[in-house]
Order: C-alpha cells, then sequence, then structure tokens
C-alpha cells in the first residue's frame, strides 16, 4: 500500500516546487556541513558523509516510529523523481527552436551548449534519461523492496551528495571521493537492472554488445543504462561532448544500424524508458505483495 499510493501522488503531483521539499532540505544542510567539515583530503569528505548523512536518517527513523505509514508514503514519494524527469525531457524534445532545446537541456545536463545543434539536444536529453531513470526511479524502488521507506530514502541522500560533491576537481577530488565511491556500489545494481529491463521492454537481446559498450564509459554504473537505451530505440547516444571547454572524446553507443537523435527515434527512446519504469514499478509492487 505504501508502494503504490506513494506512486499515485508520484503520478499525479510529481516533486513539490518548494524550497521545502526533503531533497532540496538535505542539499541545504549538507552544503551547510560542508562550509566547516570541508579539507581537501578523502578522511574529511568521509568524516562529513558519515555525519551529514546520520543526522537527518536518525529523523527520518524516528519520524517513521512515530508517524506509521502516511509518513512512509510521504518519504517514498519525496525519494521518487519519476514525473519531473519526463517533464525536463519532453521540454528539449518538444522544444520548437534550438534556442529553447539548448535551454532546456541545460537545466539537466552539465555539458556545454552553445554549439549544439538539435541532434545534440536531444543525444543529451535521451541520455539524461536514461540514466536519471535508474538513479532516479529504479534504484529508490530498488532499495525501497530491499529495505523499505528508509532504505529508499537512505538512497537518495547518497545519490544527493554525489551529485553535489563526486566531482573530480581540486575541490571535490579527495573530499567527494567517499560521496562518489559509496554511491557507485548503491546504484551498480540498480544500473545493470535498468539495462536489462530496457531490453525486454523492447525485446532487444543484445546483452553482450551492451556490456561490451558500457565497459568504455567513464563511469562504472551510468553507461548501462544509456548503452541499453541506444540498444533498445535503435539511435545513436554517445559521442564526443564539450565540458568546460574541453573536448570529452566518449565513444558513440548503439548498433551499426542506430538512427540519429531526430525527432521519432528521441520519442520512440523516451517510450522505452517509460515502459521501462512502468515494469520497474509493477515487479517492484508484485515482489512487495509476495514478501
Amino acid at each position: 500500500m505504501t508502494l503504490i499510493l506513494a506512486l499515485l501522488l508520484e503520478w499525479l503531483l510529481g516533486d513539490p516546487h518548494s524550497n521545502l521539499h526533503p531533497v532540496a532540505c538535505f542539499g541545504r544542510w549538507a552544503a551547510w556541513c560542508e562550509s566547516f567539515l570541508h579539507a581537501r583530503d578523502r578522511r574529511s569528505g568521509a568524516v562529513a558523509w558519515l555525519f551529514v548523512i546520520t543526522v537527518p536518517l536518525l529523523l527520518l527513523w524516528a519520524g517513521h516510529g512515530l508517524l506509521g505509514w502516511p509518513f512512509d508514503v510521504l518519504l517514498l514519494w519525496g525519494s521518487i523523481g519519476w514525473k519531473s524527469l519526463f517533464e525536463h525531457v519532453r521540454s528539449v524534445l518538444d522544444a520548437d527552436s534550438l534556442s529553447a532545446a539548448k535551454q532546456a537541456v541545460s537545466m539537466i545536463v552539465s555539458r556545454d551548449t552553445v554549439d549544439m545543434d538539435m541532434n545534440d539536444a536531444r543525444r543529451a536529453a535521451l541520455e539524461s534519461l536514461a540514466e536519471n531513470g535508474s538513479d532516479a526511479v529504479v534504484a529508490p524502488l530498488f532499495w525501497f523492496m530491499l529495505a523499505g521507506p528508509l532504505g529508499a530514502a537512505l538512497y537518495r541522500m547518497i545519490n544527493t551528495l554525489d551529485a553535489m560533491w563526486g566531482y573530480r576537481n581540486a575541490r571535490y577530488e579527495s573530499f567527494g571521493w567517499c560521496a562518489a565511491k559509496v554511491d557507485d556500489v548503491a546504484n551498480w545494481l540498480p544500473a545493470r537492472i535498468t539495462a536489462r529491463l530496457m531490453l525486454w521492454v523492447s525485446k532487444a537481446a543484445d546483452w553482450d554488445a551492451v556490456k561490451e559498450q558500457a565497459g568504455t564509459h567513464a563511469s562504472p554504473n551510468a553507461g548501462w543504462p544509456e548503452v541499453a537505451l541506444a540498444f533498445a530505440a535503435e539511435v545513436q547516444l554517445g559521442g564526443p561532448v564539450l565540458r568546460g571547454g574541453v573536448i570529452d572524446d566518449r565513444p558513440f553507443y548503439g548498433p551499426e544500424y542506430a538512427r540519429s537523435t531526430d525527432a521519432i527515434a528521441a520519442f520512440d527512446a523516451l517510450n522505452v524508458v517509460r515502459n521501462t519504469l512502468i515494469l520497474a514499478a509493477a515487479l517492484t509492487c508484485g515482489v512487495t505483495l509476495v514478501f
């Protein structure tokens, strides 16, 4: 019942656009703690990570014990980012001009957008959709299935800290090492489950090719859903991108016959991800009902 009600709230309302959203509150808490705990070494990063996670987790555990299932429903709802993810991606795919598409995609990716053409913008949006379909939906559902609403909330905090601290730059390369590694562990299995589900819903079966290409991705996890989506929708993803004025010379992903990211291919890919998440939600409901 908790899962069904949380998914219903997500479908009807999506993420509350408010500074009081739990993830926004956690982000402010993490930023405040960073302001006095930051140092350029791994030990400081690990201590900061543990402190930032432990305090809100104890508060959530108390709320779970005192308020029961209504609190659990809200907790799980706040841990899932399904509707807002599709809204952001649709704003790119539905854009009526290149400038509008670049403005929309700049809200969801960190790469440079100035020199993008429409295919580049769509490709960036689809890669974000694939990665975040795993991070924002499949992974919270997976951890809910294993550890209940607190497990989903803990995962979302882990993922948020990685988004804040998991950068390879002078400030975070050492301090954010712990946040990045814990997120890698938390997402290892959900990323691969997401890839499998994408192939199932599309009836694509080239798992070995997905495995081979995912191994060329800079991230140990993000490549799996991105490459799987390329194969499932038969659309070319990946390729060189510009970040901070520096070219990241990535390989292209997908089968040899993959289509460019025109409007039809992009919406086909969108439907693959939508069907994948529906299947993931249905499987999670089934497992929780049985166990």
